[in-house]
């Protein structure tokens, strides 16, 4: 048995576990905080050093760690979008503050501070 947004179809076992059993907001806070570290860490510490010591050790984990919590944090966006019935609009908002370095602390401070 499946949920289907159009396209996108997700198993129920696996909807039914986040949306459930933790509260998928927070899930997708903490991912959003995350992705937004990394996305620092990624420009502020290893792109220096790549470029500017020839360091390229850094660069590699971070930047793993960095597209596994884009993804993620897409996903968890695009999830939430659709449960909580907010639509495209906001989907787009939340994605562009993923591009936009400290995008994604704003976009929480913004929507989803208490």
């Amino acid at each position: 048995m499946e949920i289907s947004f159009g396209w996108f179809a997700i198993p129920t076992l696996i909807f039914d576990f986040i949306c459930l059993n933790m509260n998928m907001l927070n899930i997708f806070r903490g991912t959003a905080i995350l992705e937004g570290i990394s996305y620092l860490l990624l420009f502020g510490l290893g792109m220096p050093l790549k470029y500017l010591a020839d360091i390229l050790e850094p660069n590699i984990y971070i930047g793993y760690a960095h597209g596994v919590l884009f993804i993620a944090y897409g996903l968890f966006a695009l999830i939430l979008c659709f449960s909580k019935k907010w639509g495209i609009k906001r989907f787009i908002i939340f994605f562009i503050a993923s591009l936009l370095p400290f995008g994604t602390f704003y976009m929480d401070k913004k929507y989803f501070a208490k």
